[in-house]
Formats: structure tokens, C-alpha cells, sequence
């Protein structure tokens, strides 16, 4: 199952250059997520994967399928908040 998503792009030199923003199609009045870095870019066959930073602090991977000039969400990462149970326990070991 793919979740879709709507993307605002900075267009420099070719159209869609690069992700600003973006938001869940499937879920009206959505949150808007601000890609405050983009940490990563790689091509495949008919796409293009960015790894980004949003403004909530986590990491996502967005793909854009060319062919149907459309985007989805490939992966996301939680980041752990300072002082959390999580982060705590992990840096016990």
C-alpha cells in the first residue's frame, strides 16, 4: 500500500528540483511538513528518492514517479526526543 502525497517543489533549472513541502493526500485538512534539509537524492529507472529533514524533526524518504508525476512516501523515521524512554534505554547499553 502506497500513501500519496501532495508535494510543493522548488523549480529551478528543470521542474520539480526539489521538495519544500508536503502533506498526505488521504487525509483531508492534513498537516503540512516543512523539508527544512534535504539530506540525500538518488535516480532510478522512471524516479527520483529524496531523503528529507521536516520541520517535525523526522525523516522521510519521498519518491517521485515520473511517468505519473506523482509522489509517495517510500519510508519514515521517528527521532527519538531528548530525555524519551526510548533514547534512555538505548543509551544504557
Amino acid at each position: 500500500m502506497s500513501v500519496h502525497l501532495k508535494v510543493d517543489c522548488y523549480s529551478g533549472y528543470k521542474a520539480d528540483e526539489r521538495p519544500r513541502r508536503f502533506s498526505f493526500v488521504d487525509k483531508p485538512g492534513a498537516q503540512v511538513f516543512e523539508v527544512t534539509e534535504v539530506l540525500d537524492q538518488w535516480y532510478g529507472v522512471g524516479y527520483c528518492c529524496f531523503k528529507v529533514l521536516a520541520d517535525d524533526g523526522n525523516f522521510y524518504i519521498l519518491r517521485h514517479q515520473e511517468a505519473e508525476d506523482s509522489w509517495v512516501l517510500d519510508s519514515f523515521r521517528r527521532v527519538p526526543m531528548k530525555g524519551s524512554e526510548t533514547e534512555a534505554s538505548s543509551s544504557d547499553r
